[in-house]
């Protein structure tokens, strides 16, 4: 293990952006020694929680508290509706520690990959931009029939996105 996942907060009726941008902050200073103790990265995921909802947003989050031992878990299929992965991976950059794929359609929200709005040539484009090479794993919704199948289909998937962008290359 040396990368956790956190989602850094809500944003409710009730917790403000101000409170909650502030509030996750503070836990995370708290956590960084431990993080630096361990070794472990703390990767910061973009989920639907109202909150760090630009990449510009979330790159000045990370570098407000300055450690190499705090960056992203990009998520791919969460920012479609209202930005673009590609545009995400370039800004966030060696920030990014961790990535999860998933794809979404506006009509049928999260889908199998490739059967969404991503433009997987440009994020695997992005990603070999930025250099990066650690680990990429699908979170994806198992089948109500015959889940063992899903890992297969998503296999398949992956493979045509990484060669999509082999076959650019030649």
């Amino acid at each position: 293990l040396d990368t956790i996942l956190v989602v850094p907060g809500v944003v409710t009726a009730e917790t403000t952006y101000e409170a909650c941008y502030e509030t996750s902050q503070a836990s995370l200073q708290e956590l960084l020694p431990l993080a630096e103790q361990y070794q472990v990265k703390i990767g910061v995921e973009n989920v639907w929680n109202k909150f760090l909802l630009s990449p510009m947003e979330m790159v000045r989050y990370i570098d407000e508290l300055n450690s190499p031992y705090l960056g992203a878990y990009f998520d791919v299929g969460n920012v479609i509706r209202f930005g673009y992965p590609e545009h995400w991976i370039h800004s966030l950059g060696e920030r990014i520690f961790k990535i999860h794929v998933k794809d979404f359609s506006e009509a049928n929200g999260f889908v199998p990959l490739l059967a969404g709005a991503v433009n997987w040539k440009a994020v695997a484009q992005a990603l070999q931009d930025i250099g990066y090479e650690d680990t990429i794993t699908a979170e994806l919704t198992p089948y109500a029939i015959g889940p063992d199948v899903l890992a297969y289909d998503t296999s398949r998937q992956m493979d045509a996105i990484i060669n999509s962008l082999e076959k650019t290359r030649s």
